[in-house]
């Protein structure tokens, strides 16, 4: 059997990664060995450990890797204690490969250990661009260190093979996103608003919005002008998610439970819905807001807007739903009503995904059974002509 080892830091990442989970775990060719690390370990973030035990994972290692600490000198102290502890890990588990998804500082902590410890990596949704972000180079150092490579469209491919891969190891297989709008059974109205213990209103939004990393100390007063903006709606209610752990993440924390406390009847807060809240929510709020990936890759297939705010997914492909603004009040205000407007939501009422249309865990998985892993660590580099 190939040991496959999967990573996982946070509990939407954890959604994403689920059906190629299931199916390694579910499959006699392959030995699973899940390791949980990250905002699952910590009770600032909901222990959602225990979500992925409910699933029916076995966990294979819990990697304390998350200083309580969102400074610049607490992540990078989380990334080295990372490498260390998962140094060990692969010691004593000696995996055939890594499967790793995105950009988080823990994925990336994962994958220094195993690229010194020679162990084959594979990396979902690399070649993927976020100029606003520190993501951006943390994503593009773990394609690197990849061997096998699964990108969600073919301009990400022909990114990751820009940066020197082999077309031979990189495979296009969509977002594998998508897949949990397809096999989840989403939650009626009542079933969600009983599972939040809030109403909707007549009109509702989805904010998720995340630090920005590249940009010191602009992370409160880009979000300010985001709250100043929903309250010159009255009609409007609100349901936030909370950001991950990241530089500068307690300072949104903390305005969002002060804003729900002013008025909890129009406004709810939440560490995390996980995928089957959070998709359900795509079907009865009218538009997401913020700056989260999500609202590029989901959001689009259920037919309503997203309002993408500042430069934190800027180079990422994004589909005509998408509406773009500036992190100021009044451009905020501007998109929402178009986002209200009727004649923009007719335009975008079947709207294609250009992250494809599910299937991707099983691509994922039929390659890996397919591919020799043995013969995968040394590598060229390819030249463009």
């Amino acid at each position: 059997m190939k040991r496959i080892a999967i990573v996982t830091g946070s509990r939407a990442e954890f959604g994403l990664l689920y059906w190629i989970i299931k199916k390694i775990n579910d499959d006699s060719d392959f030995e699973l060995h899940l390791l949980v690390t990250g905002m699952h370990l910590s009770s600032e973030f909901g222990l959602t450990y225990t979500d992925i035990e409910e699933s029916g994972f076995k966990v294979s290692k819990k990697i304390e890797i998350l200083l309580s600490s969102d400074t610049s000198v607490g992540i990078s102290k989380s990334i080295g204690l990372g490498v260390i502890s998962f140094s060990e890990c692969y010691e004593q588990l000696s995996p055939d490969i890594l499967l790793v998804l995105g950009d988080r500082f823990e994925i990336f902590a994962a994958s220094i250990a195993a690229m010194v410890a020679r162990i084959p990596i594979a990396h979902i949704h690399g070649g993927e661009s976020t100029e606003g972000a520190i993501d951006e180079s943390i994503r593009h150092s773990i394609s690197k260190m990849s061997h096998l490579h699964f990108a969600a469209t073919e301009t990400y491919r022909q990114r990751i093979i820009q940066l020197g891969e082999d077309p031979e190891r990189v495979f296009n297989v969509g977002s594998p996103a998508l897949d949990n709008i397809s096999n989840l059974k989403l939650l009626s109205k009542e079933e969600f608003e009983e599972s939040l213990n809030f109403k909707l209103a007549k009109v509702n939004a989805l904010v998720t919005f995340h630090p920005i990393t590249l940009e010191k100390k602009a992370t409160q007063q880009h979000f300010n002008e985001l709250l100043n903006s929903i309250s010159g709606f009255p009609e409007l209610s609100v349901i936030f998610t909370k950001p991950n752990a990241d530089t500068e993440g307690r300072v949104i924390i903390k305005m969002i439970d002060d804003f729900v406390k002013s008025n909890p009847q129009k406004y709810c807060g939440f560490v995390s819905l996980g995928q089957l809240r959070y998709l359900s929510a795509l079907q009865y709020v009218d538009f997401v807001l913020g700056n989260s990936s999500s609202g590029l890759r989901e959001v689009p297939v259920f037919g309503i807007p997203t309002i993408n705010i500042g430069d934190r997914q800027k180079g990422r492909i994004m589909p005509q739903s998408v509406i773009n603004c500036e992190p100021l009040a009044s451009s905020v205000t501007s998109a929402i009503n178009r986002a209200l407007d009727s004649k923009f939501l007719d335009k975008i009422s079947n709207i294609q995904s250009p992250y494809g249309t599910g299937g991707s865990s099983e691509k994922i998985v039929e390659i890996l059974r397919n591919t020799d892993l043995n013969q995968l660590l040394k590598k060229k580099f390819y030249d463009l002509e």
